[in-house]
């Protein structure tokens, strides 16, 4: 079959074969298929979308382009969790230990940041000698001792993502769904997994601000999931205002051990312990939710998680002192209080400009080169509702270098609304998606369109 066939079948609205597309996937390594053909069928998609069986096809080829990982000799039901990305989100560095210490084996793949999004993996990273980089036997060897690892992508799962990611970001064909959750999933269901949980962001400072596009993202990897047999449950989780109180890299380390000790943030420990009770209900250690609930928060209680999340430092060449010493974390230079310039309640605090300012302050990447700053960042002191008084910090930065001081200032004053009352207090977690073998149970209510914007 000849690429150029199956570019004018999509372009003319025609839903293509499994062995068609499976043809232009294996045309990557191969050679028989030229990068221009491959971005002409990339555009045909984006216009012309795919159904679950073309999404389904797609992801089942990107997944056989590479090495899928056989965890076989590794006992229980391996189950990973994905994010598709916010800011102050570190729920993967606090929910992974909870699940291994509850008895699930958690094989997580990771990603890094970009633009205004965070990554687990710099994360990660600002622990001191912590190596995110193991090949794929190293990353059995540390599940297997730790029930739990947390790497980057290998050259071997999914090799054609990583093509076809970068040509989607070259011909303006980022914006997909099909694509999006094909690129996704390709990468988790080549890992070894059996289950996986999905947290979708919606909201200002989502990838999909759109209730309904962030739906449709969650319905679709689901569907991807099921059909190659995987159990999948996603929850799509608002973003309109940063996670927890800490964006930046460091101090995302820091505030997720607090939530191990216990002492975190509500919104962040709620939902980070709502992923890892999914988790715990796939992996078949609980039969409900509420169940897996109460093993989640006893992991916390009683110590297991923080000790889980020590012995994973330890195992990927990490100190694992940072558990009980943050001191031992990078720092900054310097810190910045930003104050309230009135009386009055935080009405709204708006996620995507804080993102904004940690990257100008060296927290992020403006590209997939740029070089992190480990060590800077925000402390959210008032978040939305909260009561704030004229003069007193709302937030601070965390700072090494002042050439963009000001601007990310700017920026950071900007996103905070106050007024004279609060607003009315809004659910972190808005629906509940469920595929596949496994526990089912009804979604959340659903608001409508118009409540997430």
């Amino acid at each position: 079959m000849r690429a150029v066939d199956i570019i004018r079948k999509k372009r003319n609205g025609h839903a293509l074969e499994p062995a068609e597309i499976a043809a232009m996937v294996a045309g990557i390594a191969s050679g028989e298929v030229a990068d221009y053909q491959w971005s002409a069928l990339l555009m045909a998609i984006v216009w012309r979308g795919m159904d679950a069986s073309e999404t389904a096809a797609l992801t089942d080829a990107m997944i056989r382009s590479g090495t899928i990982v056989d965890l076989s000799s590794i006992a229980g039901v391996k189950v990973d969790k994905h994010s598709t990305g916010g800011v102050g989100d570190k729920t993967s560095i606090i929910l992974a230990p909870i699940a291994a210490a509850a008895g699930v084996p958690v094989p997580m793949v990771s990603g890094r940041g970009l633009g205004h999004t965070g990554g687990t993996l710099d994360k990660l990273e600002s622990i001191p000698g912590f190596r995110v980089d193991l090949d794929l036997a190293r990353y059995r060897e540390v599940l297997a001792r730790c029930n739990l690892v947390m790497i980057g992508q290998t050259a071997e799962i999914a090799p054609a993502d990583k093509y076809l990611y970068a040509m989607r970001d070259a011909t303006a064909t980022v914006e997909s769904i099909p694509l999006i959750a094909a690129s996704i999933m390709s990468k988790k269901l080549a890992e070894g997994i059996d289950g996986l949980v999905l947290d979708v962001k919606t909201g200002n400072g989502a990838f999909m601000e759109r209730l309904d596009d962030s739906r449709a993202l969650a319905t679709a990897m689901c569907e991807i999931g099921a059909g190659l047999g995987k159990a999948i449950v996603a929850l799509i989780t608002r973003m309109d205002q940063p996670l927890g109180r800490a964006a930046g890299n460091a101090v995302e380390i820091a505030e997720s051990i607090e939530c191990l000790r216990g002492e975190g943030p509500e919104d962040l420990v709620d939902l980070s312990v709502e992923l890892a009770a999914e988790m715990v209900v796939l992996g078949g250690v609980a039969g409900s939710l509420d169940e897996a609930r109460a093993v989640c928060r006893r992991t916390i209680a009683d110590g297991t998680a923080l000790a889980a999340f020590a012995r994973l430092i330890e195992a990927q060449g990490g100190d694992p002192r940072v558990v009980d010493d943050l001191d031992r974390l990078p720092s900054p230079r310097t810190r910045v209080d930003i104050e309230s310039p009135r009386d009055g309640f935080v009405r709204s605090l708006a996620a995507r400009p804080v993102g904004h300012a940690t990257m100008l302050l060296g927290a992020g990447r403006a590209r997939m080169d740029s070089r992190i700053d480990h060590a800077v960042g925000v402390l959210l002191h008032r978040k939305e509702g909260d009561r704030v008084v004229r003069g007193e910090p709302l937030c601070t930065l965390l700072v090494n270098d002042e050439a963009r001081l000001a601007e990310a200032t700017a920026i950071i004053r900007d996103a905070y609304a106050i007024s004279d009352a609060p607003a009315p207090a809004r659910p972190l977690i808005l629906e509940r998606i469920a595929a596949g073998p496994g526990p089912r149970q009804a979604p959340v209510a659903r608001p409508s369109s118009h409540d997430v914007s």
